[in-house]
C-alpha cells in the first residue's frame, strides 16, 4: 500500500508538506503543492480515511455537488434529487462547488472522505481534474445538467432546439434584433444555448450580430449589466433571450432602469422556469425544465453504477417545455 512517505519522497518534500496540501492545512507554496499533487496521482495514494472505509460496508449514501444551490433551478433540482434518493433508501450529502474547479476538486474529495458511495455532479467550466481524482478514485459518478460527452453516465436537458424554439418564437412576432444574455462562459449549458439562440436566427433567415449576444456569468447582477450594454446599443434588441432564471432577474431590473416596459418596449423570453414566473407582470414566457424527471433519472443512473460498476455508461437528454405567457407579445 503506498503511504504519505512514498508521495513525500516522490515530490521532494517532508511528509508534513504532503499532509498540509492534502487536509489543505496551512499555505504551501503553489509550486510545491503541484509537486505534491502530482506525486499523488502517480503513486495512487489515497488518504488513510478513504483507505478505511474501502473495507467497510456501503454507507448508503450520496454526495450531490451542484453549482450555486441559492439558484432556484438547482435549488428545485436539489429538493427532487433528495426526495428521490430517500424513496430508494439512500441519504444525501449536498455540497455547493461556486462553478469554481479547484472547489469543485475539493467537493469531490470531502464527499469522497465522506464515504458517499457515488456522487451526483453538476459539472463546473472546467472538471477535467475532478474527473480524473473521481476516476482515480473509483467514485461512481453521474453528471446532471451539464453534459460533457465523457464517456460517464449523464442526464440533461435538451438546450439547443429548445433555445431555437424560442428565438423562432420571437421571430414569429416580428423581430428581427433578437438579442441574448448568456452564461457562465465554459459551461456545456451555455455553449448549447448560445448555438440554439444561434440556429434559431439561422432557421428566420436573421444574420447573427455578435453585438447582440452578451454574457451574463449565470447570475443577476452580471446579467442586469449585460442588458443595460444591449439597451446602449445604436440600434438595440427588440426582443431578449435570456439563458437561464437567476439572469433573467438581473434583465428584468435592467429594462426596469432604462424605464422600458415588457412586452410593450422589448420582448423577453427566458430558459428556466421558476415559481415566481407566472406571477410577474408580465407573466414569463419560458422553457420549463423537468426537474423531477431529471433527479428520478439522475438518482436511478447513479445507483445502478453503485451496484453495477462495469455497466456501460449512458447519456440521457430530456425534453423540456416551451410556456408560452405574456411577455413575448403573446
Amino acid at each position: 500500500m503506498v503511504k504519505m512517505a512514498d508521495v513525500a519522497r516522490r515530490a521532494r518534500v517532508s511528509v508534513t508538506t504532503v499532509s498540509h496540501v492534502l487536509n489543505e492545512t496551512r499555505f504551501v507554496a503553489p509550486d510545491t503543492r503541484e509537486a505534491v499533487l502530482t506525486a499523488v496521482r502517480e503513486t495512487g495514494y489515497v488518504p488513510n480515511t478513504v483507505a478505511r472505509s474501502l473495507v467497510m460496508s456501503k454507507t448508503d449514501t450520496i454526495g450531490l455537488a451542484l453549482s450555486s444551490i441559492s439558484n432556484p433551478y438547482f435549488g428545485e433540482l436539489a429538493h427532487h434529487l433528495q426526495a428521490e434518493a430517500e424513496r430508494r433508501g439512500y441519504s444525501i450529502l449536498i455540497a455547493d462547488t461556486h462553478d469554481d474547479p479547484e472547489h469543485e476538486l475539493k467537493v469531490a474529495r470531502d464527499l469522497h472522505e465522506r464515504r458517499a458511495d457515488g456522487i451526483i455532479l453538476a459539472a463546473s467550466p472546467a472538471p477535467e481534474r475532478t474527473l480524473e481524482y473521481l476516476h482515480r478514485s473509483r467514485v461512481p459518478v453521474v453528471l446532471v445538467d451539464r453534459l460533457i460527452g465523457s464517456g460517464l453516465d449523464e442526464v440533461g436537458t435538451e438546450n439547443v432546439e429548445a433555445t431555437s424554439h424560442l428565438v423562432e418564437h420571437l421571430a414569429g412576432r416580428g423581430h428581427r434584433r433578437i438579442g441574448m444574455v448568456s452564461g457562465l462562459a465554459g459551461l456545456a449549458t451555455t455553449k448549447e444555448r448560445v448555438a440554439g439562440y444561434r440556429l434559431g436566427l439561422d432557421r428566420a433567415n436573421l444574420r447573427y450580430d455578435e453585438e447582440l449576444l452578451r454574457g451574463g456569468s449565470s447570475d443577476a447582477e452580471p446579467a442586469r449589466g449585460a442588458t443595460a450594454q444591449l439597451l446602449q446599443l445604436p440600434d438595440p434588441p427588440t426582443a431578449l433571450v435570456v439563458a437561464n432564471n437567476k439572469m433573467t432577474i438581473g434583465a428584468m431590473r435592467a429594462l426596469r432602469d432604462a424605464g422600458l416596459s415588457v412586452p410593450a418596449d422589448i420582448a423577453l423570453a427566458a430558459f428556466d422556469d421558476f415559481a415566481w414566473a407566472d406571477l410577474f407582470e408580465p407573466r414569463l414566457t419560458t422553457i420549463a425544465q423537468p426537474h423531477h424527471e431529471l433527479a428520478a433519472t439522475a438518482v436511478e443512473l447513479i445507483t445502478s453504477r453503485i451496484d453495477d460498476p462495469d455497466q456501460p455508461a449512458r447519456s440521457i437528454r430530456l425534453d423540456p417545455t416551451l410556456v408560452h405567457r405574456s411577455s413575448c407579445g403573446c
